[in-house]
């Protein structure tokens, strides 16, 4: 009887050690399950927290094996669209409402963390030996260390999976255990039916008929002789891009009215000339910092290229706020609220850059200029 007994107790502990996860276990189905996916699409809202401001983005992701990528953001406020691209060829991002796209020969996304992909969330998992595993409402959440190389602020990860370890949201967070990005995802397929077709970058270029160059020619032509005309401040604030000068109004597409200044810049470095120089579109602001750390800051409207434009870069793409950017060696180079900005410094490291880029919030006040 004491035989039978001890025999019962050997196999009730059994079974219970059995049903209980933890985080390796997890861990690996999970990215089991990723690691044996030939594709997947997916769906989902990321947010990222500044300390004023909130940016959403809905996102959709295409994901094929030989390392084909089609990520497609929008942002919630401003309906801005654009498209990180990964094919045979290179790396771009796409801006359509532009007609342009940056092209980068980059190692992305496998170069750093990216909270809205599974393979780049099942590596930070896997690389992690000193993960862990807690259970919150019926759910696993693992926590593990994030690569981010040119966001030196973002420390560690909370995936959340459920019961039966499918993905539900992914939390990043700094070093003070504040939240700076989540990502929620609504839905994810194992099997998608894509090809390599899904990940040209053709897709994306518009090719304008000949009936629809000829309108535009008439419309341009209509334009001339035409750009003044008698105005009052309201009828000149009806008309994009017009200003009123006297009693008429200009309406010169590229003139930017006003000059976005950084909010942060590095100590013992000051504001020394601010030189607005006309350009065939409108004019251009070029600010030229010096002291201990000299850059200069280029801004001009953004104009939309008639032919489908590609800017090869150098470096990576990177968030500047609510946009993508591209981060080369010494520069940073965004289009915020249809404004284009130039960042660049040899004497600025990229933590540097990004900072000062994302200091810039549209804001029109002083900075200090050199006694």
């Amino acid at each position: 009887m004491k035989k039978v007994l001890i025999l019962l107790l050997v196999v009730s502990l059994f079974i219970t050690g059995c049903g209980k996860k933890n985080a390796k276990n997890v861990i690996y189905d999970f990215a089991n399950k990723v690691s044996n996916t030939k594709s997947y699409s997916l769906k989902g809202n990321m947010e990222i927290y500044d300390d004023e401001e909130t940016f959403t983005y809905s996102i959709e992701a295409d994901y094929m094996k030989d390392n084909f990528y089609k990520v497609v953001m929008v942002n919630q406020t401003n309906n801005h669209e654009q498209v990180l691209l990964k094919n045979n060829d290179a790396v771009y991002v796409i801006t359509p409402s532009l007609n342009k796209s940056f092209k980068f020969q980059s190692e992305w996304p496998d170069n750093s963390s990216q909270s809205y992909l599974l393979n780049a969330i099942t590596e930070d998992l896997k690389n992690d030996q000193n993960s862990s595993l807690e259970e919150i409402d019926n759910d696993y959440v693992i926590k593990s260390s994030v690569n981010y190389p040119n966001n030196s602020e973002l420390k560690y990860q909370k995936v959340t999976l459920d019961k039966d370890g499918n993905l539900k949201k992914n939390e990043v967070y700094d070093e003070k255990d504040k939240l700076k990005m989540k990502v929620t995802f609504t839905d994810i397929s194992y099997d998608a039916s894509l090809s390599e077709d899904d990940f040209k970058l053709e897709e994306y270029i518009k090719e304008e008929t000949q009936e629809e160059k000829k309108e535009i020619q008439e419309e341009k032509k209509e334009d001339t002789g035409k750009t003044k005309e008698t105005c009052t401040e309201s009828t000149c604030k009806e008309e994009e891009n017009a200003n009123c000068e006297g009693d008429s109004c200009d309406k010169e597409t590229g003139l930017l009215e006003n000059i976005m200044y950084p909010l942060y810049i590095p100590s013992n470095t000051y504001l020394s000339t601010s030189d607005k120089v006309n350009t065939d579109n409108g004019n251009r602001v070029i600010l030229t910092f010096g002291g201990e750390k000299n850059f200069v800051l280029v801004e001009e409207k953004a104009s939309v290229a008639e032919e489908f434009e590609i800017i090869p870069v150098y470096g990576d793409p990177l968030i500047v706020n609510d946009t993508y950017g591209a981060l080369g060696a010494n520069s940073l180079t965004w289009t915020k609220d249809n404004i284009s900005y130039y960042l660049a410094g040899n004497d600025l490291t990229s933590n540097e850059l990004i900072s000062i880029g994302k200091s810039i919030r549209g804001e029109d006040i002083t900075v200090g200029k050199e006694k």
